[in-house]
């Protein structure tokens, strides 16, 4: 059976230059990196090589990279490691975040809430969008970090992380932002949109799974996650992953290379998909932002009115395309998708929706067939009801 992949913001399939950058890292070149012997030292200056190539791609220091095991983990120790560097001093901690965020970030915040600090979160308009006024108004005397995605992995609204993170920055407030649905898809700067701690993961963007980074400022005071032995720069313990880490800075490179012409690509082949979609079906409805420069290139989260999603996806995998219905870390969850109530969609139009995304692999013929299917989908589940 032909497969369809178009749950890309799940996870990416794995670059075939990756694998290869990856390879002798897993059989000659095995040496533990903190050995003195060529083995090890050998491994030792792949990962600064890493380290280098992907601060370039951010504009920033190769020592403000520090490699972890992937987005989940950045965007705890961002939050838990600013927020522990205040509450071990007996000082108050209020943190500024959105609704909207990956529950890495807001599981992360809730801890922290029993830990006893105080955290606001931001509602976002019907497209999903944090309003920079309101966290500015959020901002309190002791308002330590603010945590705002730079584009959502359900539906791709990317957020004005430029002005917020100023606003942050004139009230002398770190600011952090998940980009593990950004990095590698849409351009980024730390410096020109004044983030001071930024998180990713490789498996977004054509490396393997289990690897990620934290983008920590030099200036950036926080405590360490963990601990053991004297690893990056004795900021987190733990034998490195080198074969991880040389793929996922391969995979970087080669995310960034071509960007601006496959956000392009990717933009058209949505804008045609959807229209595919709609045409001679009705109750078709986008959620989130219009396609274009503040959703991202690749997404599209559609409401299919009067259908369930999971009766849809089933049928889908029968047809061997794979689709979501919402975030991959929450598939196996009860509750509607968090961001899609948050946004005002009533929880039947929830139960209702499907998340595509789609790659650098996929076709316009692909997405073609793929629209077909699931108008016949559409219009045989609405005859069932």
């Amino acid at each position: 059976m032909r497969q369809i992949y178009l749950d890309h913001a799940a996870t990416t399939p794995v670059r075939p230059e990756v694998k290869e950058e990856m390879l002798p890292f897993i059989e000659g070149e095995f040496g533990n990196p903190s050995a003195v012997y060529s083995i090890g030292t050998n491994n030792k200056e792949a990962i600064s090589a890493a380290r280098r190539k992907i601060a370039a791609l951010l504009g920033a220091e190769s020592s403000e990279i520090i490699f972890t095991s992937g987005g989940t983990e950045s965007d705890n120790w961002a939050l838990r490691g600013v927020a522990l560097v205040y509450l071990m001093k007996k000082e108050s901690v209020h943190i500024i975040t959105s609704s909207i965020e990956h529950h890495a970030v807001l599981h992360t915040t809730e801890f922290l809430e029993r830990m006893g600090c105080r955290v606001t979160y931001l509602d976002v308009d019907q497209d999903g969008f944090v309003n920079p006024q309101d966290v500015e108004n959020a901002i309190e005397d002791d308002t330590r970090i603010i945590s705002i995605m730079t584009a959502n992995n359900e539906i791709g609204s990317i957020q004005p992380i430029a002005e917020i993170g100023r606003i942050a920055h004139e009230n002398g407030i770190l600011f952090h932002t998940d980009a593990v649905q950004a990095f590698g898809h849409i351009p980024i700067s730390v410096n020109d949109m004044n983030i001071d701690l930024l998180s990713a993961s490789a498996h977004k963007f054509g490396g393997p799974k289990g690897i990620g980074f934290l983008y920590r400022r030099n200036s950036v005071k926080m405590e360490n996650l963990i601990f053991g032995g004297g690893q990056e720069r004795g900021l987190r313990a733990g034998t490195e992953n080198v074969a991880a880490i040389v793929g996922m800075a391969k995979a970087a490179v080669l995310s960034c290379e071509n960007m601006e012409e496959e956000m392009e690509r990717e933009r058209k082949m949505c804008r045609l998909f959807l229209q595919d979609l709609t045409d001679g079906t009705d109750d078709i409805h986008l959620n989130g932002p219009a396609i274009g420069e503040n959703r991202l290139p690749n997404n599209l989260n559609v409401e299919f009115k009067g259908v369930l999603g999971e009766s849809m996806l089933i049928m889908l995998d029968m047809e061997g395309i794979a689709a979501s219905a919402g975030s991959a870390c929450s598939a196996g969850a009860v509750d509607p998708s968090h961001v899609l109530l948050a946004i005002g969609l009533h929880p039947d139009a929830v139960k209702s929706s499907l998340r595509f995304t789609i790659g650098e692999e996929n076709t316009l013929d692909e997405l073609e067939l793929t629209a077909g299917i699931i108008r016949k989908i559409v219009e045989r589940l609405r005859k069932m009801k």
